[in-house]
């Protein structure tokens, strides 16, 4: 199953402007195919909140759309200043589209931190609405401005709404027995219903929300609800809004299906349960805390109707003890965390590969090193998760490419763990986690049957006749040890660190035995089936055939894609690959790198895929990096691809 539909081609990230139409009585409505919103405030501002509304409501209207939420790492920076910016980027369309967007045309700047901190980013010609109210001397002083830049002509070459935000909510609830503050806090609401009305975006959802979410203070609800419409009606009446702005359903972008909005952690979530559902298992998380993979944590616990238990540990070591534990006791066991966390959990999940239990490790990566930037996205921890322990420790690694692909990415980690008994890395990150896309809910009899066949009695039969049981005597196919749920009369073996003796599992310090343990742990790894590496050359085997071919593997495959399709829209041969095994690699990974004269490999790190490739195939792979907790933006990649053609 796949997540997303790729149209063949990508568009330019300016919103194309269709017909004009003028309804009798009401303002001119321009159609246009995409646009690129993004809502900038103080972090106390409700920005998240106010630009996941805005994308729920656009994925009911059936939009096609991707987001970016970008916040601080600290829960309140200071006030007013560029580190406390807080920021969601929203990009929807009509046609099938794939990243958050290069550059808004739309900024919604609630106070000056916001708008210094976003216009280099804002292309001249955009809109940007700025809230007045907050643009006083002392909060301009404090990001830099010498004078005010809504009076100086420094935005000449934008459309800018100046909109005294707060003045006008406070006015607008006025009404409600609410102390000024109180009522300033509803600003967010105001200029939501303001972009809703412009973009003819629906309401009901929004409304249904705020009554539910203040259910228990009827008060705050109603004034939530008085400060959207008034955003609307704002829209509706003022001369400064001349035009509102349409952007159809993406009626073509997707197959038929019942879809929703869904976040990177939330469709991890799901297909997490949806594994121990198909493997007819209970699901256990043993998990710390730490940002971006707490979401996981708090989701799983909502759904103890499925069987799942959630465990919130001490610390990173006693989350994934917990889990190893529920894996020997026979269920789908997972622990979630960051890179730090993967550190403090190596030592454990290398007794997961000596155990060989089933144990999913899922890593939302972070910038780093050391605590870095929590809230930043990175890609930086393949290499840990490919040799982050000591000894001959391998451990297969899965990468999700997409938010709602987290979904198909989690069933495939537990497949493999189920069925190689083996601890599995899944490395998402943090763009990948917040932000979000259409998912088309599967049908049941679409995923894949994860039952196992736990170990029932003897299986092996000593020289004397004797039936006993052997720990770690293998399936001849996959190589993995039986699962002895603890308690199941005869089936009583000995677990730990140590080295174990091939077959009988006792404690053994024979070099012999040994160095075969280390190799049939690493033959068990390198033998997982994985499927071949599907390349994406329209010209191949015919004299428009790619002579250079992009490597990509996790979250890169938004950006990669779109700039390959403005490469091919310009007449240029490219050639496409992504990896979602990176241990072990698809065997047919070889043979096609090396069936084309370059390889470039974007990354957000230093080089780490590009390192393994050039060590395991020998091909001078190009790394195009970057570690800026950012992702990468299609236009850059499309140039430094063309670059690559070029040289």
């Amino acid at each position: 199953m796949t997540s997303k539909v790729s149209s063949p081609t990508e568009q330019a990230d300016e919103a194309v402007v269709g017909e004009q139409r003028k309804p009798p009585g009401t303002k001119d409505v321009r159609r246009l195919d995409r646009v690129i919103i993004r809502f900038a405030g103080d972090s106390g501002d409700g920005m998240q909140l106010t630009g996941d509304r805005f994308t729920s409501e656009t994925a009911s209207f059936g939009n096609d759309l991707s987001t970016l939420p970008n916040f601080p790492a600290e829960i309140r920076a200071p006030a007013g200043t560029l580190p406390g910016v807080s920021s969601f980027q929203l990009h929807f369309a009509d046609h099938d589209i794939l990243t958050p967007g290069d550059a808004p045309n739309v900024l919604v700047a609630m106070n000056p931190a916001a708008l210094k901190a976003n216009i280099a980013d804002v292309p001249r010609g955009a809109e940007i609405i700025v809230n007045t109210d907050e643009f006083t001397k002392r909060a301009m002083q404090k990001v830099g401005y010498a004078a005010n830049p809504l009076e100086d002509g420094s935005l000449d070459g934008y459309n800018v709404h100046p909109v005294p935000l707060t003045t006008m909510t406070v006015e607008a609830l006025k009404e409600f027995e609410l102390s000024r503050k109180e009522a300033e806090r509803s600003k967010n609401m105001f200029a939501l219903g303001l972009l809703s009305w412009m973009y003819h975006r629906p309401t009901e959802g929004t409304e249904k929300f705020l009554r539910t979410k203040f259910a228990k203070k009827p008060d705050i609800a109603a004034a939530n609800l008085a400060a959207f419409r008034a955003g609307w009606n704002f829209g509706e009446t003022t001369e400064d809004f001349a035009v509102s702005y349409e952007i159809a359903p993406a009626t073509k972008a997707f197959p038929v299906g019942t879809y929703r909005n869904i976040s990177g952690n939330l469709a991890l979530s799901y297909g997490l349960i949806a594994a121990s559902q198909q493997a007819d298992l209970p699901l256990y998380l043993g998990s710390y805390p730490i940002t971006p993979a707490s979401d996981i944590l708090h989701e799983l616990s909502k759904h103890k109707n499925f069987g799942v238990r959630t465990f919130q540990a001490e610390d990173e070591i006693a989350g994934i003890g917990a889990a190893l534990g529920a894996a020997f006791g026979g269920s789908l066991a997972v622990t979630t965390t960051s890179g730090p966390g993967v550190a403090l959990k190596s030592e454990t999940i290398g007794l997961a590969v000596s155990l060989e239990l089933p144990l999913l490790v899922i890593d939302i990566q972070r910038g780093g090193p050391s605590t870095g930037l929590p809230t930043k996205t990175e890609q930086a921890d393949l290499l840990q998760a490919m040799y982050g322990r000591n000894g001959e420790a391998p451990v297969p690694v899965v990468a999700p490419r997409t938010p709602a692909d987290c979904f198909d990415a989690a069933m495939e980690a537990a497949r493999i763990a189920l069925m190689y008994r083996t601890p599995v890395l899944l490395l998402s990150d943090g763009y990948l986690a917040n932000g979000s896309e259409p998912w088309r809910i599967p049908e049941t009899d679409e995923l894949p049957d994860l039952r196992v066949q736990f170990a029932q009695g003897p299986n092996h039969t000593l020289e004397d006749g004797t039936e006993v049981f052997w720990p770690y005597k293998r399936d001849p196919g996959t190589l993995a040890r039986p699962w002895a749920i603890p308690g199941t009369p005869g089936l009583e073996h000995r677990i730990g660190g140590i080295e174990k003796q091939d077959g009988s599992g006792n404690i053994s310090y024979d070099p012999a035995n040994h160095d075969f343990m280390v190799r049939t742990r690493q033959a068990k790894i390198d033998g997982i089936d994985v499927p071949d590496l599907e390349v994406d050359d329209p010209g191949a085997g015919t004299d428009r055939a790619a002579d250079t071919l992009v490597l990509g593997w996790g979250s890169t495959y938004g950006p990669i894609t779109a700039a390959v399709r403005r490469l091919r829209n310009a007449g240029e041969s490219i050639a496409q690959a992504h990896l979602r095994h990176l241990n072990p690699f698809p065997r047919n990974l070889g043979a096609v790198l090396k069936s084309y004269d370059k390889v470039v490999i974007p990354e957000m790190n230093l080089g780490q895929l590009a390192t393994l490739v050039r060590a395991k195939y020998l091909v001078d792979a190009h790394s195009y990096n970057q570690v800026n907790g950012m992702p990468f933006k299609a236009e850059q990649l499309a140039t430094a691809l063309k670059e690559a053609i070029d040289g």
